[in-house]
């Protein structure tokens, strides 16, 4: 066998277009995940660094952990707690950071349709993105 009959043969243009559309993706949901998940550790982390008494209190840990503890519930509230580098608002962040990512996902899916000239696949996920973009703001995320 000759090295060249070894080699796959050249993927056509529109299949190449497809698997960097595919992997830049990949490389977004990861990276928001990631990104995501280091936000969070950081405001436990931080958390834990500002009351030390979580540590050794059971008392007070179950006071941070339990239903309807003080966490921020609005963006407002959210930027407002993080100008005092709360912990709580913090993990929020991360949080909101992990929900971003596939309204991301969608978002660039969009541009990869336009890419490829798939104006069906544009309408539904453009349709898709919207859907989640008034879900969030008819839900008060905007606060």
């Amino acid at each position: 066998m000759t090295r060249a009959s070894q080699n796959p043969p050249p993927l056509p243009v529109d299949d190449a277009r497809v698997r960097a559309a595919e992997l830049w993706i990949s490389v977004l949901l990861r990276t928001g995940v990631v990104t995501s998940l280091t936000v969070v550790v950081a405001g436990v982390l931080l958390s834990f660094f500002h009351h030390p008494s979580y540590i050794s209190s059971a008392a007070e840990l179950q006071r941070l952990t339990r239903p309807g503890a003080a966490f921020p519930h609005t963006v407002r509230d959210v930027v407002s707690a993080l100008r005092d580098l709360q912990g709580r608002a913090v993990i929020m962040v991360g949080l909101l950071l992990l929900i971003a990512t596939p309204v991301l996902r969608v978002a660039v899916s969009i541009l990869t349709f336009v890419y490829e000239r798939d104006w069906v696949f544009v309408a539904i996920t453009s349709t898709v993105l919207l859907l989640l973009l008034a879900s969030f703001l008819l839900g008060k995320a905007g606060g």
